[in-house]
């Protein structure tokens, strides 16, 4: 699938794309998200053959921005984020392919908050680096980062002395009896998704800025605040009760994860099968800590 932003299942729905109903019956592979900052994506590039790390920023239509040495670093960032490409270029491993991973900080602790979440290790970490790997690109020979396919990463990077790769295994923990009752829901929510007016991209895109405001300040959803909408709240808000059912069933065995001083499972999880990938995510702890986070990006 293309690198573009992986969804919510409850705001997939809103312009009728109810795939994600089967993607919560059908199996798949998760992962545990990490509360990084920024992205890293490093590799070979393939239109040069030579090794590279960049931010996001490599996959630009337009100011592509891309790093084969210290220099173009020097050129493309500034701050924070270039002296973290500096030591990323000095101490990732020169592996063949193209992967993207959340920069989580340098080596010489045990507690790390790169953005909203804190993580704390079992001991001081040694290495120089620690970065967590979650997607590999294909990405044929001669052709642009642009266009590259993103896979979850289901294999294991080693870590060096240099580098500490962060991978916690991510499990789904449901029983058969947690399985039926999540198909009975989803065969209730096609039943139901008959009687919707579904809405199209752009109106979609202003009732999720709604939703997100509601999130953000800590306030209810109230269909009748959606006018016409109400309808299609209701059962953006029934996909959000099925979300977080199956997230309940997941579980990770990575460092501790804190907000402040709250003790959390973790930032959420992102399951990919045919029907599509999307993100299993708390949003009234995580997204509200995260939209009023204050740290510098």
């Amino acid at each position: 699938m293309k690198n573009t932003h992986i969804e919510h299942p409850e705001d997939s729905i809103l312009t009728g794309d109810l795939s994600v109903l089967d993607w919560f019956t059908e199996p798949g592979h998760i992962s545990l998200k990490i509360d990084g900052s920024p992205a890293i994506v490093w590799g070979i590039n393939p239109a040069t053959s030579k090794f590279f790390v960049g931010t996001k920023s490599v996959f630009n239509k337009k100011l592509i921005k891309i790093n084969e040495n210290h220099r173009d670093i020097d050129r493309n960032h500034s701050g924070v984020v270039a002296d973290i490409l500096h030591a990323c270029f000095d101490n990732l491993p020169r592996i063949y392919g193209v992967i993207q991973g959340d920069f989580i900080g340098f080596g010489g602790s045990d507690s790390y908050c790169p953005n909203t979440i804190t993580y704390v290790f079992e001991e001081t970490v040694k290495e120089n680096i620690i970065v967590a790997p979650h997607t590999f690109y294909s990405v044929l020979d001669g052709d642009c980062l642009r266009d590259a396919e993103a896979h979850p990463l289901k294999f294991m990077l080693q870590s060096s002395d240099k580098c500490k790769f962060v991978q916690p295994e991510a499990c789904y923990g449901g029983s058969i009896s947690d399985a039926e009752e999540i198909e009975q829901e989803v065969r209730f929510l096609k039943g139901i998704s008959h009687g919707i007016c579904f809405v199209d991209d752009n109106e979609a895109k202003r009732i999720k800025k709604e939703l997100n405001a509601c999130i953000r300040e800590d306030r209810e959803v109230d269909d009748y605040a959606f006018g016409c909408h109400s309808q299609l709240i209701r059962f953006w808000k029934l996909v959000s009760f099925l979300k977080m059912r199956y997230l309940e069933l997941c579980y990770n065995q990575g460092p501790l994860s804190y907000i402040g001083e709250d003790l959390i499972d973790a930032e959420g999880y992102v399951k990919t099968n045919s029907c599509g990938m999307f993100k299993l995510v708390d949003r009234s702890v995580f997204s509200r800590a995260n939209f009023n986070n204050r740290i510098p990006q």
